[in-house]
């Protein structure tokens, strides 16, 4: 039986918070770094580490909280059925990960988003003042433009991270935001809204 994507995060967010090999703990235990060549990061170079880690767990969990809010306004306002089919999808697959990431960050330094980003909370405010096809037209991009923000952000994020546990969870869940790209994409296609 395949484990679910999101069981490994307690053990991949306490490592990612965990001092890398190359970093010591000097006298009086203070945290020294070790730098060598191999460690010396390109300034071009998306940057790794506990550091950029947290800030991917941070910005799934505030994308999560952004996607159900968004589906339950799509529940309140649109008569589509395919809409309101992927709205309930999204407010449930992603209603089980924030629960799930909460969870594992519970015993860490990690802050837990109540509300989407701002950028987000405009956009849900100019949505509401929509009905009918105007919204379901406004919901579908946005899902579009979000899901493919999280599938690039996921996807890097396995292929930056150093720690094994999160780069294994994040290749899981970006296989799942794709298939949700996937499927908005098509809704998109049979409304007219992507061509």
């Amino acid at each position: 039986m395949k484990a679910h994507p999101m069981q490994s995060i307690a053990i991949a967010v306490a490592l990612c918070c965990v001092p890398a090999p190359g970093q010591m703990h000097g006298a009086g235990g203070q945290a020294t770094q070790q730098v060598g060549p191999q460690d010396q990061q390109p300034k071009n170079e998306t940057p790794s580490g506990p550091g950029a880690d947290q800030k991917f767990l941070e910005r799934a969990m505030e994308s999560d909280v952004a996607e159900i809010q968004m589906g339950r306004l799509a529940l309140e306002k649109s008569t589509d059925e395919k809409v309101r089919h992927f709205a309930t999808q999204m407010t449930d697959d992603h209603g089980k990960m924030l629960d799930e990431w909460k969870q594992a960050v519970a015993t860490l330094n990690i802050p837990v988003p109540e509300e989407p980003s701002k950028n987000a909370m405009k956009t849900m405010e100019k949505m509401k003042g929509l009905s009918g096809d105007a919204f379901d037209q406004a919901y579908i991009k946005e899902m579009v433009k979000a899901h493919k923000e999280d599938d690039k952000a996921f996807k890097e994020e396995a292929r930056t991270t150093t720690n094994s546990q999160l780069k294994q969870m994040a290749t899981e869940d970006a296989g799942i935001i794709e298939g949700h790209l996937q499927q908005i994409q098509e809704i998109a296609k049979s409304k007219g809204t992507q061509k």
